[in-house]
């Protein structure tokens, strides 16, 4: 991430990337971000016998094998367990698990006799889910990445966790992410953590998994897990999903129960699924929105109505809509793109939807009382996290100490200056973080989406996501592309990314941006659209892109 606060574009960058370990080996993070093995070796393990067919499987190809008795979430669990050890740790070495549950054989078990007992959940019953290190989930340790938290193992799971459970879910593990979710420095390197070290894009395995849910990415990409879940500030699950290749799905803020999920924004974080389908989204959703959390004052904004996501995936969904097309979205010029997007907008209109070329009027005015809002907000709601979790470090200052003592560890490539800059700021109640924060939610929502929406009474926008995925660059920190999903972001709204398309095989999305509460509708618009494009292509594991 990239950033000099002195200028907007800058602070765009900054808060582009937001969101919100060798399984626990003690394997050094500089030994597992070593060169890439050569092609001949990576194509080798990653396309190691596969004999239970897991890559690229979905929720409803995996329950109903297991309902009819051909696979077991044991041997499911088993499978993916395997496929983590010959790609994420040999092979290729994403490098996008950062623990493994001791106890996921067993809860697989459990869930095995209870389906043979005639007691199913759900569409999930059996079925393995990754989530991003900063969710509560016993007996893992939640840490954000930092070493500072390595040690900290939660007393009990976030409630979206204990919906996942509830639902039959497998908690197979812990992802990677940019450490503290990419709020820690003005140029930091998207897919690494103190703990974890660099995440890698399993498309060209040199380039950038974005971040900050970048272990998510990477590893439902690769086919780790059935389903993931990641955590979004502001990009940190539409930006990995779409270089990854994936679906992803911010919710509106307060569709999901927050607690237990280690925070940077009371006004813009949330999780979300990150997931090969539409459909595999939706099935997830439907479980997470599920979660009763009644410390998180923003669930009682939810609506009353019911929650039938799945409901809403029908192909003919883009007949008659009426399809706001942004073009000046934010995302840099680039050939591969602005092609893929062209297809992407006739995919659209052979479907029947009405397209109309549309601006945000307040298209980047939001940018610098975000950045406010955020500082603020991370302060608060991190040591807030710290002291009701009973983590090892209690304060902010805390934080910034323990970096410091372990500079070699924690700030090998770049430093802690976001850490720093917040830890001077004083409470929510001062003027300046009031101001800022009125003015974010106004200019990206009421006066951004909401305005765009409804002056050509408009059912949705689109946008690229973002361009394709950069080298890693340790020395300069990301190369930030853009974005589309920016007025989502900062109004706490949803946006879904969908494949698109591919610039030299490293995938490109679509976003689908709506008004709060709107998540049926673009899961239906971007199901129809995923159903007649059909991009979604599995990774390949190449070391690198051949120069010219």
């Amino acid at each position: 991430m990239e950033a000099r606060p002195s200028s907007l574009l800058a602070i765009a960058t900054a808060v582009a990337l937001l969101a919100g370990c060798a399984h626990s080996t003690g394997t050094s993070p500089v030994a597992r971000a070593a060169a890439p093995e050569t092609g001949a070796a990576v194509e080798k393990d990653a396309t190691a016998a596969d004999p239970l067919r897991i890559a690229e499987a979905d929720i409803a190809d995996v329950a109903g094998r297991m309902q009819r008795g051909e696979l077991s979430s044991e041997q499911l669990t088993q499978a993916y367990l395997d496929r983590i050890a010959a790609i994420d740790d040999a092979g290729p070495r994403l490098n996008a698990v950062i623990e493994i549950n001791p106890d996921a054989i067993a809860e697989a078990r459990r869930l095995d006799a209870e389906r043979r007992a005639g007691t199913v959940r759900g569409p999930l019953h059996g079925v393995p889910v990754l989530v991003k290190d900063n969710i509560d989930a016993t007996p893992m340790v939640n840490s954000a990445g930092s070493m500072a938290l390595a040690a900290h193992r939660p007393s009990k799971d976030a409630p979206i966790v204990e919906a996942l459970r509830a639902a039959g879910a497998v908690v197979l593990g812990k992802t990677n992410l940019s450490e503290w979710a990419n709020f820690r420095s003005t140029r930091s390197t998207s897919g690494w953590s103190g703990r974890g070290g660099q995440t890698r894009n399993p498309y060209v395995l040199d380039r950038s998994p974005c971040g900050s849910s970048s272990g998510t990415g990477a590893a439902i990409a690769a086919s780790l897990a059935t389903v993931g879940v990641g955590t979004e500030t502001d990009g940190s699950i539409l930006c990995p999903s779409a270089v990854n290749g994936l679906v992803g799905l911010k919710p509106t803020v307060g569709l999901v129960g927050r607690s237990g999920i280690i925070p940077i924004s009371a006004s813009q974080d949330t999780a979300g699924p990150m997931t090969r389908s539409v459909a595999d989204a939706a099935a997830l959703l439907e479980v997470l929105a599920s979660a009763k959390d009644a410390q998180d004052r923003a669930t009682t904004e939810v609506p009353a109505s019911p929650r039938d996501y799945t409901a809403a995936l029908r192909t003919d969904a883009l007949r008659g809509a009426r399809i706001g097309v942004v073009r000046k979205h934010g995302v840099n010029a680039q050939p591969d793109v602005d092609a893929s997007f062209e297809r992407a907008l006739s995919h659209l209109r052979e479907a029947g939807a009405v397209l109309v070329d549309v601006e945000i009027p307040t298209a980047g005015k939001w940018n610098a009382p975000e950045f406010t809002v955020l500082k603020y907000e991370f302060k608060d709601g991190l040591e807030r996290y710290l002291r009701e979790s009973g983590a090892p470090v209690k304060s902010l200052a805390e934080l910034v100490e323990f970096n410091r003592a372990n500079a070699g560890t924690e700030m090998p490539y770049f430093g802690q200056e976001l850490l720093e800059q917040t830890q001077s700021l004083g409470a929510l109640d001062s003027a300046e973080y009031r101001k800022a924060s009125e003015a974010a939610r106004r200019l990206a929502g009421r006066e951004g989406i909401d305005a765009a929406l409804a002056k050509d009474k408009l059912d949705a926008l689109v946008a690229p996501t973002t361009g394709p995925a950069w080298p890693i660059d340790l020395v300069n920190g990301d190369n930030f592309t853009g974005a589309g999903y920016g007025a989502a972001a900062v109004s706490g709204y949803p946006s879904l990314t969908v494949p698109m398309g591919n610039a030299r095989g490293l995938p490109l999305g679509i976003t689908f941006m709506g008004s709060r509460w709107s998540e049926a509708r673009l899961l239906g618009l971007g199901y129809a659209f995923e159903q007649r494009a059909r991009e979604r292509r599995a990774p390949t594991f190449v070391p690198t892109l051949p120069l010219p």
